[in-house]
Order: C-alpha cells, then structure tokens, then sequence
C-alpha cells in the first residue's frame, strides 16, 4: 500500500469512527441524552414559585405536545396522516396518549403525598421491571441475565441516591400512585416502541401521542390555577419544560427507540436521577453523602454494562441489537 493510500484510508477510518460508534451503540445515545435533560426538570421546577405540581405537570404536556404535533406536521407531514388515518394505529395511540397523561399526573401527586426521595425511586425504579413484564407478556423481549443484572444494579443506584440522606414518611396511597405512574409509563414506552419498531416514523409517533397527551391535560390545565405562567420566570420556566425537556426531550427518545428495545430504554432513563442530583449539589446546593456518591457510581456502571456494544457470537466484527432482544 502506498503512503497516500494509507492516508486516505486512516482520514476514512477516522471520520467513519463516530458513525460507526453511534451505531454500535444503538438508540443508547439519544435515550440517556433524553434522560439528562429529563434531569433537569426539577431543577428547573424551583424557578416557579408558587406553582401547583399538577398546573407545571399539565402546562408542561400541554405546551411540550403541541409543539411536538407540529413539528411532525412541518417535517413528517405524510407520516403523521398515515399514522392518525390508520385504523390499526388507532388504539395505541389512544391507549399511549392516557398513559402519557396518568404518568405525568399520578407522578407528581405520589411525590406530594409521600414525598421527592420515595416517590421519584418507586416510580423511575419500578418503569424497567413494569416494562419487562409487558415485554415477557406480548412475546415483545427477551429478557438475559445481562439485562437483568444491569437493571437491578441500576435500580439499586438510583435508590441509594434518591433515598440517601432523606427521611421522609411513606404514604401509601403515594406508593400506588408511583406504581401507577411507572406502569404508565412503560405502558407509553412499550406503545411507542410497537409503533415505531413495526415502520411507524419516530417524529410521527411522538407527535400523535404527545398532541393527544396535550388535549386530554387542557381541562386539568384550565381548572388548576394558572396565574405563575403570567409571571417572567414562570413563563420561562414552562417553555423550558416544554420545549427543551419535552419536545427535544421525547423526539431523542422517540428516535433512540428506533434501534433499543423499550425494555432496554427504560433502565436507560435511570440516568434521570443522577443527572437531577449533580444540579441539585451544583445549582441548588444540596449535599449529597457517601452513599449517594456510591449509588451514583453503581448507577453509572449499570448504564454502561448495558449501553455496551455486544460481539455475536460466530459473527466476529458484527456488533448490536435486535429489535426484541435485551442482550
């Protein structure tokens, strides 16, 4: 091989590295940078003051699908209409949009009633395990040893580092609206896997469900009292939740589930927490002890044990998922 072909190759080699990575990695990417801003909402929650969880809640889906609607509309136009024409597509998308709006709305009155620590971990702890029995269920996963040591792991973190550090009462009817709330949504992550996964676009499918998420949360929204979105930083506030956590936030995610399983995606949004915990020590001053930072680093373990590109056996040099395969 001559020199300048060697060059030309290594400058190919080099400038393909980052596809190539992105592809090994499947949807992962995109899903933990979903669940980092996803992260940030509570963060930026204290920025409305006086502020009912269920009206930031409601103003949050309201605004976040609306603008998810029409950004399918602007540029997966043909997409969306076969989507909401087609008959089959009719009851997952009816069922995703409910399933969008209890979760959004069951989260936060769990977290009211039994509190941030124990109503932010039973929710975002139970979403993989509720995600891989519906799995198991429609014959939709296949659930391994690594992903299930991954997500126990991952759950194991995300309770140390919630949970440390705080006391704070367990209300009962709190805990089963957070398992509500995680059924819910791995009720939506399943649906919009499904949809996705069988050729339905990502932009699409995020759209339909967020727009009919965002007309079902209009009466909550109305009959909350809504003053703080008239203020400066109220009004900042749910157009940040709204467009950057929720628009950007769920087309991330819609597109990370063109290549990962919803199984696999929803002990990738266990980063959630650890992303809302580092700006909680950082921005809001909070402090967080030894077994934080140790649920922390397990957390972070657990992520990349399962994020990691697997070789196939007898296929050397081919790496990856199936559609349905938690590896």
């Amino acid at each position: 091989m001559s020199v300048r072909t060697f060059r030309t190759s290594r400058r190919a080699s080099a400038s393909a590295t980052p596809a190539a990575a992105r592809r090994a990695l499947g949807g992962g990417a995109d899903i933990l940078l979903a669940a980092s801003l996803w992260g940030t909402t509570g963060t930026a929650r204290t920025f409305a003051p006086g502020a009912s969880s269920v009206s930031v809640a409601a103003a949050r889906i309201v605004l976040g699908g609306l603008l998810l609607l029409a950004f399918a509309a602007a540029t997966r136009r043909a997409g969306l209409l076969r989507l909401l024409r087609g008959r089959a597509c009719r009851a997952p998308l009816a069922l995703g949009a409910v399933a969008i709006a209890v979760y959004q709305v069951a989260f936060f009155v769990a977290v009211s009633r039994t509190g941030v620590a124990v109503g932010t971990v039973v929710t975002i702890g139970s979403a993989p395990a509720f995600t891989g029995l519906i799995g198991l269920a429609t014959r939709r996963a296949v659930l391994t040893g690594r992903w299930t040591a991954a997500t126990a792991g991952a759950v194991a973190g995300c309770a140390l580092l919630v949970g440390a550090g705080h006391g704070s009462g367990v209300d009962p009817a709190g805990i089963a609206l957070a398992l509500l709330s995680g059924l819910s949504y791995a009720v939506y992550a399943t649906t919009a896997s499904a949809l996705i996964t069988r050729g339905e676009d990502d932009r699409a499918t995020a759209g339909a469900l967020f727009g009919a998420a965002a007309v079902l949360l209009v009466p909550v929204l109305a009959a909350e009292p809504a003053g703080w979105l008239l203020t400066g930083s109220g009004a900042a506030t749910a157009l940040y939740l709204g467009a950057v956590t929720t628009g950007l936030g769920y087309v991330l995610f819609a597109r990370g589930l063109r290549g990962t399983p919803a199984t696999t995606a929803t002990t990738l949004t266990l980063a959630e927490p650890a992303v809302a915990a580092v700006l909680g020590t950082a921005v809001l001053g909070e402090h967080l002890g030894g077994a934080a930072f140790a649920g922390l680093a397990l957390l972070a373990a657990s992520l990349v044990v399962l994020v990691a590109p697997v070789r196939r056996p007898g296929k050397p040099g081919r790496r990856g998922r199936s559609g349905n395969e938690l590896v």
